[in-house]
């Protein structure tokens, strides 16, 4: 099993927040850092330890605007490994007064909301453009069921996988591990110096390279849920994220392929209302 993971040491959390009012305008705040004084961005910062992800929110939120705010979904985990790890957020405005140049402090100038382009501002980064993409498509059509973290402990780094296997018939297999109550299969992240900035992708492709007879290198991770408890065991900062990795249907024939490893099996789902919800959950995934 791998060690326990300590935010701050081994691990960096961070939030995002995107907050519009009842106008449409997205909220905004001034950088008081040095590095970027001045310049425009969403809220955001780093979780603290001993602190869940949505309460992190609230005050990054409450520190950086002055408004107090609801989380409604995760919008999109950006990643770049274990290493470091960003939950961008739309929430809904829950009181509160925004922050103005007389009560400027460390954590930021200003905040405004702001209903023109924001690329009129000088911002800090663009990375915020994609993100605020997505929250205005959100709101036009949800593309995913809202995605909040469940508070339930998990003192490693890992990802619970649902992989599916479809055929051109619509048939439906999922594998599974059969070591005790049979479970979705779970895999550790940050085993090594490589997978520490390289994607939570790598380690789910070492499962299946060293499992399958064939490389689905070319599937996409998408986020199904998270869980997370701030102080879990050992007073570990843990995260397990529920992933799908959609691999396109019939690319291998019209079974799943054989296994290498006598723990996992391909179990079949015969069960129709339950095989049309993994088929419908696995188009309506948050973005990795």
């Amino acid at each position: 099993p791998p060690a326990p993971v300590s935010l701050g040491r081994t691990v960096c959390y961070v939030v995002m927040a995107v907050l519009f009012n009842e106008e449409g305008a997205v909220l905004l705040v001034q950088e008081a850092k040095p590095e970027c004084r001045g310049r425009w961005y969403l809220p955001a910062g780093r979780m603290e330890p001993g602190e869940g992800v949505v309460e992190a929110l609230r005050r990054e939120v409450k520190e950086e605007s002055g408004l107090e705010c609801e989380p409604i979904t995760l919008l999109a985990l950006e990643e770049r490994g274990p290493a470091w790890i960003r939950f961008a957020f739309l929430a809904r405005p829950a009181g509160g007064t925004l922050k103005t140049l007389e009560e400027a402090d460390a954590e930021s100038l200003q905040a405004t909301w702001w209903s023109g382009d924001p690329r009129e501002l000088p911002l800090r980064s663009l990375d915020i453009l994609p993100v605020l993409d997505l929250a205005t498509r959100y709101r036009q059509s949800p593309p995913h069921p809202p995605t909040l973290p469940r508070e339930l402990p998990c003192a490693p780094l890992c990802l619970r996988l649902l992989l599916p296997f479809t055929n051109a018939a619509g048939d439906l297999w999922v594998l599974l591990g059969t070591a005790g109550t049979p479970h979705l299969p779970v895999v550790a992240c940050g085993t090594s110096p490589p997978e520490l900035h390289g994607g939570l992708c790598l380690p789910v492709l070492r499962l299946l390279r060293d499992c399958l007879s064939w490389d689905p290198h070319s599937g996409t991770l998408g986020l199904l849920g998270v869980q997370h408890r701030a102080g879990g065991p050992g007073g570990a900062d843990g995260i397990c994220f529920n992933v799908v990795l959609s691999i396109p249907p019939s690319t291998h024939g019209d079974v799943p392929p054989e296994l290498s490893d006598p723990t996992l099996r391909w179990w079949h789902v015969e069960e129709e209302g339950l095989r049309g919800r993994i088929l419908q959950r696995l188009q309506a995934t948050v973005p990795i």
